[in-house]
């Protein structure tokens, strides 16, 4: 109701105040005595009790004033704290209808709290969160305040520029040419900015915590899929560290201190090994001194990466400056050739680019020896002085290529035949080198670096001690592509940083992809910047050796080449302690994740959160990377797993938006489906196009890691794409089994198991499942379910805990299947519920397993059998197979196989060919793989015995069974007097059971419901259990009730003015069990002892007896015999004959399998 009562309460002191309890906070006060407002009924009520009781006291802290236009109104302190008073203070006046519930659901207000504090930290990192819950040192936590250009777009740039634009780009080009190394930059491009679209869609797609792009496919993927790409990514990560500390020791060992090298070759064979040892030790050296720098501090890192970025940015622009220059001025650098072929400078010290030179010397006379003197070099004094004589000398490339020194020396053929000619490494960007420079120029390994256009004649391939520029490494199209991607990398740092931007669900999108579009820019502008100023020789010449040891790139760079050999040599260092930075944690969030248990101790690290182990483990794998020492060697690798986790975000992003999940919204809205796929394909083509090795290995380590997670890894549920992936897939197949019955071929059991749980919820029959197991070979459903008695509202906590029972049975048994836990107040109702609601679509059991009731003789309960009967029929009416195992204790467990034997199967009537198939199921499984098969069937005097068991012999055939056939011949003999015993026995017994199981309260219970319309009744009904009525038991209930309303409306017709209420009474009742039973009294037992056996139940007995006595004799030792089980009979009361039957049918026998068929046909012979 809108209205509400006010009272007034005016203390003399504020102190005087009652009591007010906790739960009122609605009460505002005044210490010069103000009011007190109850806005409800219910705070009346409350207030009322508390003033009365005056028991409890407020607590001074709990609430103040806010005074206004002469309203006061609560203001708590507690709000917004989760320490503070009971729930229900804030409740009672708006939010009454809610406030039972307010633990479960909380109100808006405190849920946008929770959200408004909500730190975007990495997964799993509680350091952080615990470190700032100390109370006194507990500092205000920062706000986020990085924007697009300083969180995003910067952090991208520095970590896609890198070693290869400086180190191999000018080779790419030169050795592809312009058109087919804009190719490769173009088709890397775009695939990082596919991968970015899709990344950008994931990212924005709700809150993402650092972690970048392990945490987007891990909770987009599920933890498979996001294991098996974080590893891949920890590893390409790792090894991009490798590959720019390489990069780093070649500018140092090659461009800027050659000296420095501690090994060298000392012929031309050596070079290529003493190389790659320098690399080695420096590089090692290298690793060491950065891995101490990110342990001591990454602050430091971080304070060095804008250094290091200004680095980069000034070399590009050194290039393009350059490039404009030579246009009017180009760099002076000549470049060596003999004939076409390219001359390595570091081989001639003096620098003359020719076979000899012409001296002018001075003849000097002394005599008549005629010694001559040079007058070039130091001049001797002599008396007499000649003329000036010109003297031809040769050089030092002379001496390379010849014999001796000597003018009439013998030399290589190819240096007779050509001449020795100086080019311009730089022509500029005017001189039209392009044309030259737009066509490959693939090179296999000891090749020759030749300039096409010159003159040469055709000669023997050169030797390697020769002066020349040899190629050391065959290329082609593939391993340029597997070099170069590395160079697009580095999409993820926007996304790494995403716990420090302001708004990262705006600045990740547009930093990462304008980061792109400018890299993506100067590579396709450096491309044709190369090819336009650069001659096609130098840039094939991999390390500048033509150009006197310079970095080729820097051969263009204004205004000097140490802008970028400097340039270059600190973004490397600084790319290197990035990737040392971030590999580690990456690690670490993936062990936090605990998703891969053995990488769970690299989770911890130092006080602060630093991974100090995963540190440790990723210094280790970069120095395996490091002896590798060959930057064109380890760039394949890392371009592997790079393109594996690019191919995986595209494919999340993909899934999410073709299952359109309801939870998938992201805020950038520029992606389609189609462009993730067309990602992911290029993602797919470039690992096999780079290197098909190197890509299968990065699939089966992939692979590998995927099965671990799946089978040993934790549990997760991250709500991941592959998940809603799997419901999209099921629900299309169930929809298609839904479209018609199975056909006979694609019949498999799909079972149902019904155990039974003990009062300590243990399973009463484990073995059950066992079989059940046992039987999988079928592949098809298992579906375990148990009927736990009593109300749903109670007993849903012990309907949780038998579902865990059951699942861990399960998972002991190795079943995969599901659990189904029914809360019925009657377990017949209980197992006909499951029976009929279990499964779904084309997925529901065709075969129901329930075990045998045991000692159902002895049980006091006759429910047991009784259930067992009615959950037979159930089944029947449900065309269900059924299979009970008796003796189930007796059964094989799946560790104990059976060595020899037989599988026995009695095929006595057809019900669809169970019995033929469920022999051939459990031997495909190791426990009855060894034992044999034989088919027993019983034959008649009227059937021909000999020709039954050729066609046997021909159906099994047909149906491609191995087995023994036997036919046994049953002849028509009298009735024994042991089995008109049995009779006898068994329907004595069954009546004196109707009386002994009768307690004394149940018939004083019954007999008080009883009318006189009903007095009549057999005693049989007075006192039984409710589940012994018969159907029409609720009719009987619906004609009391008519007695009890005419009896009690008084005004009824002449029907009901018959229906005298009667009350019974123990004497009544016991005059009238006297005079109905006939067996309370010894002359009733000596009346029931002349009873004569019913012939139908003397026939039914008779055959089980023979049946018995048959099995019994052929298969005692059999290891299983499988038999047809009769069904119940139609009237109900002959249960306990039914149960007889089976007993004696059954008897000797130590392991038997009762199969009933669902009515349809479950093996054909076609194909």
């Amino acid at each position: 109701m809108a209205s509400s009562v006010r009272f007034t309460v005016t203390p003399t002191k504020a102190e005087d105040l009652p009591g007010v309890s906790d739960t009122s906070p609605d009460i505002s006060s005044r210490s010069s005595g103000g009011k007190v407002r109850f806005g409800s009924r219910e705070s009346v009520n409350r207030s009322e009790v508390s003033a009365a009781g005056g028991a409890t006291t407020e607590t001074p802290d709990h609430s103040y004033m806010e005074h206004g236009d002469g309203n006061s109104k609560i203001s708590s302190v507690y709000i917004n704290n989760s320490h503070g008073v009971d729930d229900d203070d804030f409740y009672d006046r708006n939010l009454a209808l809610f406030e039972e519930e307010m633990d479960t659901r909380p109100k808006v207000s405190s849920l946008l709290n929770r959200l408004a504090n909500y730190t975007n930290l990495t997964q799993g990192a509680k350091e952080h969160e615990e470190a700032e819950s100390i109370g006194e040192k507990k500092k205000s936590r920062k706000s986020p305040r990085m924007g697009t250009f300083m969180g995003v777009y910067l952090p991208c740039l520095q970590n896609i520029f890198g070693v290869i634009l400086f180190l191999r780009l000018t080779w790419v080009v030169g050795t592809a040419g312009v058109l087919q190394g804009l190719c490769i930059v173009f088709i890397c491009c775009c695939c990082t900015l596919l991968t970015a679209i899709s990344m950008s869609a994931i990212a924005t797609n709700g809150v993402v915590p650092a972690g970048g792009s392990y945490f987007m496919i891990s909770r987009s993927l599920g933890p498979e899929f996001g294991g098996a790409v974080g590893l891949c990514f920890y590893l390409g990560t790792t090894f991009a560290g490798a590959m720019y500390i390489l990069g780093a020791i070649e500018i140092l060992l090659m461009y800027m201190a050659p000296e420095a090298a501690i090994f060298s070759a000392k012929g031309p064979d050596g070079e290529g090994a003493a190389m790659l040892n320098n690399m080695r030790v420096y590089g090692s050296i290298c690793l060491l001194l950065m891995s101490l720098l990110v342990f001591v501090g990454v602050k430091y890192v971080n304070k060095l990466a804008s250094v290091f970025l200004a680095c980069v940015i000034v070399s590009i622009l050194s290039i393009y400056v350059g490039a404009l220059v030579s246009a009017f001025k180009p760099p002076h650098f000549k470049v060596c050739m003999l004939g076409n072929r390219s001359i390595n400078a570091h081989d001639f010290a003096d620098r003359i680019c020719m076979k000899t030179i012409v001296l002018q010397q001075q003849q000097s006379i002394e005599g008549d020896d005629g010694n001559f003197t040079s007058t070039s070099g130091n001049v001797t004094s002599a008396p007499t002085l000649g003329p000036l004589v010109d003297v031809e000398q040769t050089t030092d490339l002379w001496r390379h290529f010849c014999q001796s020194p000597e003018l009439n020396a013998s030399c290589d053929q190819y240096f007779n035949d050509n001449n020795f000619t100086e080019i311009d490494g730089i022509p500029g960007l005017a001189s039209g080198v392009i044309s030259e420079n737009l066509w490959s120029s693939y090179l296999s390994k000891g090749d020759v670096v030749e300039k096409p256009r010159l003159p040469s004649s055709l000669a023997p391939a050169p030797s390697i001690a020769q002066p020349y520029v040899f190629a050391d490494i065959t290329t082609s199209f593939t391993l340029l592509v597997g070099i170069f991607f590395p160079s697009v990398t580095g999409i993820m740092a926007g996304s790494n940083r995403s716990g420090d931007l302001k708004d990262a669900q705006k600045s990740i999108p547009i930093g990462t992809i304008m980061a792109i579009l400018t890299t993506s820019f100067v590579y396709l502008t450096s491309v044709l910047l190369f090819g336009t100023c650069i001659d096609g020789v130098v840039l094939r010449d991999k390390f500048g050796d033509s150009v006197r040891g310079n970095l080729v790139v820097g051969t263009l760079a204004w205004p000097t080449p140490w802008v970028i050999v400097i340039g270059s040599f600190f973004s490397t260092c600084g790319a290197g302690l990035q990737s040392l930075t971030g590999a580690p944690r990456l690690l670490q969030a993936i062990a936090k994740d605990n998703i891969i248990p053995f990488l769970r101790v690299f989770g911890h690290g130092k006080a602060n959160g630093e991974p100090t182990w995963a540190l440790l483990l990723t210094a280790l794998i970069a120095e395996l990377g490091i002896l590798i020492a060959s930057l064109d060697l380890v760039a394949p690798i890392l371009t592997m797993f790079f393109l594996m986790c690019y191919l995986f975000v595209n494919l999340a992003c993909a899934l999410q938006t073709l299952l359109r999940t309801p939870n998938w919204r992201p805020r950038f809205s520029y992606y389609h489906w189609a462009l993730s796929f067309l990602g992911m394909t290029i993602c797919l083509a470039l690992m096999f196009i780079s290197s098909w090795y190197y890509a299968i290995v990065a699939i089966v380590i992939a692979g590998m890691i995927y099965k671990y997670i799946e089978y040993h890894g934790a549990e997760k549920e991250w709500g991941d794409g592959i998940r809603g992936l799997s419901l999209s897939a099921a629900r299309f197949a169930l929809l298609r089994l839904e479209e018609g019955p199975p056909h006979t071929k694609n019949w498999r059991p799909q079972v149902l198991v019904l155990l039974k749980l003990d009062e300590d919820a243990h399973v009463k029959s484990p073995r059950l499942l066992t079989f059940a197991s046992q039987l999988k070979a079928g592949k098809g459903l298992t579906i375990v379910g148990t009927v736990v008695p009593g109300n749903f509202l109670q007993s849903y906590g012990e309907a949780l805990a038998a579902e865990q029972t059951l699942k861990h049975l399960m998972e002991k048994e190795r079943v995969k299947g599901f659990v189904q836990c029914i809360v019925a107040q009657k377990p017949r109702e209980g197992i006909s519920h499951m029976i009929q609601s279990s499964g779904l679509g084309g997925m529901q059991p065709n075969t129901v397993v329930m075990g045998w009731p045991h000692a159902w003789r002895q049980s006091e309960d006759p429910q047991a059998w009784k259930t067992f009967i009615n959950t037979v029929r159930v089944t029947t009416a449900a065309h269900l197979a059924l299979l009970v195992p008796k003796n189930i204790s007796l059964f094989p467990s799946n560790s104990e196989p059976c060595a020899e034997g037989y599988v026995d199967v009695w095929w006595i009537v057809h019900d669809g060919g169970m019995l033929m198939l469920l022999p051939f199921l459990l031997r495909q499984h190791k426990v009855w793989r060894k034992c044999g098969m034989r088919i027993f069937t019983v034959a008649q005097m009227e059937d021909n015995s000999i020709q039954m068991k050729k066609d046997l012999a021909t159906f099994l055939y047909h149906l491609r069974i191995e087995a023994e056939v036997e036919v046994v011949e049953m002849n028509n003999s009298d009735i024994s007097a042991y089995t008109y015993e049995r009779t006898l026995m068994m329907e004595q017994r069954s009546q004196m059971l109707r009386q002994m199981r009768l307690s004394k309260s149940d018939r004083e219970k019954e007999a008080q419901l009883v009318k006189d319309r009903n007095s009549t009744l057999r005693l049989t009904s007075i006192g039984s259990d409710d589940d012994d009525e018969p159907d029409g038991g609720s009719e009987r209930e619906r004609e009391r009730a008519a007695a009890a309303a005419g009896g009690g409306g008084g005004g009824g017709g002449g029907e009901h003015h018959k229906r005298v209420q009667m009350t019974w009474t123990k004497e009544k009742a016991s005059q009238f069990r006297a005079a109905h039973s006939g067996c309370s009294t010894p002359e009733g037992f000596r009346d029931m002892l002349s009873i004569r056996p019913d012939h139908s139940n003397v026939r039914r007995m008779h055959t089980a007896v023979k049946l018995n006595e048959v099995i019994v004799n052929k298969s005692h030792d059999a290891r299983l015999v499988l038999l047809n089980m009769p069904g119940p009979p139609k009237n109900q009361e002959g249960d306990e004959n039914y149960m007889e039957f089976l007993e004696v049918l059954t008897e000797g026998l130590e392991r038997v399998l009762l199969v009933r068929g669902g009515g349809s046909e479950v093996i054909t012979i076609y194909s």
